[in-house]
């Protein structure tokens, strides 16, 4: 029976305040535009902009910065009607400095976050089954109720005949122990169908021990995870999921599958502004080339082109490609 919608994503929602002055030090910054963010919210905006039908499932606070964040996703065609509002949360924010080519400092503001509060009759509400893929995020599942709800909500899918994909999604400061991520990813992967992850990402996700993570930065909590790469990549493929996808930045994507086999997937060269969302706008495209039934080196291709056109801009959600801009950029590039 064909499903009413192609993707639901779940987790982080916020709006997301950038630097006007771009390549200035943070704390010299004059002015910020207002966008949205959050991984799963730009995901869903990059599959809508594709012709992609999509929901998103998070959660807003009774304020204005709710209000702001579902106005646009309701501009954007992505269906709201699983975005419950929180009454004793808050609605999220990040504020963002732009410092090319490889300074992005961010702070969030996700104390009482409402995103964190949506709870298993919220997945129940959301119509999961309706879907063609879930994709849930690593972020959400720091504490509870989103830690049980998103475990919940894999387990749906996989009765219903929804394909889960995982993104690692590792954000240092928002686990009270580093170990815990790890312990997490590796309880939820056996439910997941398809990882995405940065080789950060996929370290983190096989940590055991906090002598492995370095702070390079307090400002940002950007952890600095030192191992075994290419033990990590086989451990979690030994958790049942059928391809793990790492991101490689301006070098692309890997895929790996059930045999460990790995495939390259060049990317493509741009004068990057701006990495933030890179990532999102990669799995945005990479879903859309999954649903069309493209092989996984073509869907990876697609992705990339993606991210390549994001990293150029100044933000994320707010600039993620249309599907004619995108295979406009991939023609003029070489093709797939």
């Amino acid at each position: 029976m064909a499903k009413k919608f192609d993707v639901i994503t779940f987790g982080r929602s916020s709006i997301d305040l950038y630097s006007q002055n771009i390549g200035s030090p943070f704390n010299d910054i004059q002015g910020f535009d207002a966008f949205v963010g959050g991984s799963p919210l730009n995901i869903a905006v990059g599959c809508a902009r594709l012709g992609v039908k999509t929901s998103l499932l998070t959660a807003v606070g009774d304020d204005k910065v709710g209000e702001f964040i579902v106005n646009f996703l309701d501009r954007e065609g992505v269906n709201t009607d699983c975005v419950p509002i929180k009454d004793t949360a808050r609605s999220s924010a990040v504020v963002l400095g732009i410092e090319p080519p490889d300074r992005f400092p961010l702070v969030f503001y996700r104390d009482n976050a409402a995103d964190s509060q949506v709870d298993i009759d919220d997945v129940d509400r959301a119509n999961i089954p309706e879907h063609r893929i879930l994709l849930i995020n690593g972020t959400a599942m720091n504490m509870e109720p989103s830690r049980s709800a998103t475990f919940y909500a894999a387990e749906v899918a996989g009765k219903n005949n929804v394909g889960v994909v995982l993104d690692l999604d590792f954000r240092a400061d928002q686990w009270h122990d580093y170990r815990a991520y790890g312990i997490t990813m590796r309880a939820v992967l056996p439910r997941v169908k398809i990882a995405i992850g940065t080789e950060e990402e996929i370290l983190a996700a096989t940590m055991e021990n906090t002598s492995q993570v370095t702070i390079k930065d307090q400002q940002i909590s950007a952890p600095e995870i030192k191992g075994d790469i290419d033990g990590s990549i086989e451990r979690l493929l030994a958790t049942g999921i059928e391809t793990l996808i790492v991101k490689r930045g301006k070098d692309g994507a890997s895929i790996y599958g059930t045999d460990g086999a790995r495939q390259d997937v060049p990317g493509f060269p741009v004068d990057i502004l701006n990495i933030l969302g890179a990532g999102d706008a990669f799995a945005s495209g990479f879903l859309y080339g999954v649903l069309q039934g493209w092989d996984l080196y073509k869907a990876c291709r697609m992705g990339n082109a993606s991210g390549a056109h994001v990293v150029t801009q100044k933000g994320c959600a707010n600039f993620m490609p249309t599907l004619k801009e995108s295979l406009d950029f991939i023609e003029k590039n070489g093709g797939f």
